[in-house]
C-alpha cells in the first residue's frame, strides 16, 4: 500500500516478527540439483565430449518400470544425475564443433534458474509485467545491436524452425493481405498461390517451416560455390512467375559461413512485390561487430529475420528470435483472443509474437547476457569465435593433405582429405578420443568434417589444442589406426 508522504512509494510487504519462517520443501531439492549442476559444468571443458552409453542403456540404468510406491525426491534427482551423466555430450565444451550450439554463458544459466523459479506464464502483458518488461527490453537491445529497422518487434520462440515459422506466417499472411485474400477468415485453399522462393544451399528448416504453412517445397535457385543465391537467376525466377511470394535469404551458410549479396538481392525480390526473409541463425549477429558488419551490409532491408540466442550468444536452451519489421503483420498472423484473457491494451503481448500462448520466460536468459556484455561485449565475443575459426582452418590447412574447402568469413569451416573414406575416417578418430569432436556432413558432392565454432569459451588456446587433436587423428588415420 502507498503510505503518506511516501510519494507514490510502494511499501514492501512484511511478515510478522512473531511467525518463524518454515522450511522451505524447496531447499534440499534445490541443494542436491544445484551440486549435481555444479560437477557437470566445472568438469565440462575437459571431460571427453561423446556420449558413453546409449539411450536403451541409460533406460536401464534409471530403471524400466514406474515404481509402484514413490521415492524420495532427493534420491530421484541422485538417479536422475548419475544414470543420465554417461548419456550426455559435453555440448558445452569449448571443442565442440558437431553443431552450431553455443554452450551457456555462467549469467545466463544463473538467469534461466530463476526463470524457472519464478514459473511465470509469458503470454500475457498485463499478468506478468515484469518478466514481459525485461524480454520487451531485451528485444529493443536486439534490434539496436543488430543494426535492423526501429520498431522492429521480436518474438521469443523455441528455434530457429519457430522464428522462421514466426517470420514466414508474418509474410505468408502480408502477402495475401495484399493480393486481397484473408487467410484469418478465409483459410488457403482457394486462395492465391504464394511461392516459396529459396537458394539451393538453404537449411533445411525453412522447409520445414514453409511445409508448417501449407507452402510447399520451395521453388530452387541455383547458389554459387560457396552457397550464396545467385541474384541473376533469383531475378530471373521471379520474373517467371507472378503473384504474392516470398524469398528466402541467409546470412551464414552452414557449410561456408558464406552471406548472400542482401543489397542485390533484396532490391530484385521487392522490385517483385516478394516479402524477404533472412535466415542468420548464427550469422545474423556479424551485425554487432564492428569488424564483421561488411558481411550483413544491406540486410536491414529485409521485412523479417530468424536467429538464436542460444547460438551465437550462448543462452541456454531454448532460445530463437523471431523479428519482423511491420509489428502489424506479426501481430495479425500470430495474435488470438479470449474472452478469459486478459489482452493488453498498450503494445503487444508476448503469444502475439509467437506460436505459443503459454510459454516460459525464455528471453530472460537474454536480456542478463546482453546486459552482462554490454555492446562492446557482444561485438569481442562475436570476433572472438570469427578468429577462432579462422585460427583452426589456419592450423589445419597446414596438415598434410587437409584441404580446407570454403572461404572462411565468419564461424564456418569445412575441411577434407584425399577422398571420402579418409575424411570419415577422420571424424571416427576425433570422436573415439573425444577431445574434438567435430561432425561429417556432405558439400560439394563430397565428404566433408565441418568445425562451427560457436562457442564463447573457445579461445587461442582451444584452437591450438584443437590442431593439435587433429594433427593426432591424421596420424592415426594414415597409420591405418
Amino acid at each position: 500500500m502507498v503510505e503518506p508522504g511516501d510519494s507514490g512509494r510502494i511499501a514492501e510487504p512484511s511478515l510478522a516478527a512473531s511467525s518463524p519462517a518454515e522450511p522451505s520443501p524447496y531447499d534440499e531439492v534445490l541443494d542436491v540439483a544445484e551440486r549435481h549442476a555444479r560437477a557437470w559444468v566445472s568438469g565440462i571443458r575437459e571431460r571427453p565430449i561423446p556420449p558413453r552409453l546409449g539411450t536403451d542403456e541409460v533406460k536401464e540404468r534409471l530403471g524400466r518400470d514406474l515404481p509402484e510406491s514413490g521415492e524420495s525426491a532427493t534420491e530421484v534427482l541422485d538417479l536422475l544425475a548419475e544414470a543420465s551423466e554417461p548419456g550426455l555430450m559435453a555440448m558445452g565444451s569449448p571443442r565442440f564443433y558437431g553443431w552450431v550450439i553455443g554452450g551457456t554463458q555462467p549469467v545466463a544459466l544463473a538467469a534461466d534458474w530463476i526463470v524457472s523459479a519464478w514459473d511465470q506464464n509469458t503470454g500475457l502483458r498485463v499478468v506478468t509485467p515484469a518478466v514481459v518488461a525485461v524480454e520487451e527490453l531485451a528485444g529493443e537491445w536486439l534490434v539496436d545491436l543488430l543494426g535492423l529497422p526501429a520498431g522492429s518487434e521480436v518474438g521469443f520462440v523455441t528455434g530457429a524452425t519457430m522464428a522462421q515459422f514466426t517470420c514466414m506466417a508474418a509474410g505468408r499472411d502480408e502477402v495475401l493481405r495484399r493480393a486481397g485474400w484473408d487467410v484469418e477468415t478465409q483459410g488457403m485453399a482457394g486462395g492465391p498461390k504464394v511461392r516459396f522462393i529459396a537458394g539451393e544451399e538453404r537449411h533445411g528448416t525453412n522447409d520445414l517451416a514453409a511445409r508448417y504453412l501449407g507452402l510447399g517445397s520451395p521453388i530452387i535457385v541455383p547458389s554459387d560455390e560457396q552457397g550464396r543465391i545467385r541474384v541473376d537467376e533469383l531475378e530471373r525466377t521471379l520474373a517467371e512467375g507472378t503473384g504474392p511470394a516470398i524469398v528466402l535469404l541467409q546470412a551464414g551458410n552452414i557449410h561456408s559461413g558464406a552471406y548472400d549479396d542482401f543489397t542485390a538481392a533484396i532490391r530484385v525480390a521487392h522490385d517483385a512485390g516478394a516479402w524477404v526473409h533472412i535466415d542468420g541463425a548464427f550469422g545474423l549477429w556479424a551485425a554487432a561487430s564492428p569488424k564483421l558488419q561488411h558481411l550483413v551490409a544491406g540486410i536491414d532491408e529485409a521485412d523479417s529475420w530468424s536467429s538464436d540466442a542460444h547460438k551465437t550468444l550462448s543462452v541456454p536452451y531454448d532460445c530463437g528470435l523471431a523479428i519482423v519489421r511491420d509489428s502489424n503483420a506479426m501481430h495479425r498472423a500470430m495474435s488470438m483472443h479470449a474472452s478469459y484473457l486478459q489482452a493488453t491494451d498498450i503494445g503487444a503481448d508476448p503469444h502475439e509474437k509467437a506460436p505459443e500462448l503459454s510459454r516460459r520466460a525464455r528471453g530472460v536468459p537474454t536480456w542478463a547476457v546482453l546486459r552482462t556484455l554490454g555492446r562492446t561485449g557482444v561485438a569481442a565475443l562475436v570476433e572472438q569465435l570469427s578468429d577462432a575459426a579462422s585460427g583452426i582452418a589456419e592450423g589445419v590447412g597446414r596438415l598434410p593433405g587437409v584441404e580446407v574447402l570454403n572461404d572462411v568469413v565468419f564461424t564456418q569451416v569445412c575441411i577434407a582429405l584425399e577422398d571420402d573414406a579418409a575424411t570419415e575416417a577422420l571424424s571416427e578418430r576425433l570422436w573415439d578420443e573425444g577431445e574434438v569432436l567435430a561432425m561429417t556432413s556432405r558439400w560439394h558432392d563430397r565428404a566433408v568434417v565441418r568445425f562451427s565454432v560457436s562457442n564463447w569459451q573457445t579461445d587461442a588456446a582451444q584452437v591450438r589444442r584443437t590442431v593439435d587433436a587433429v594433427e593426432r587423428a591424421l596420424a592415426a588415420v594414415r597409420a591405418g589406426g
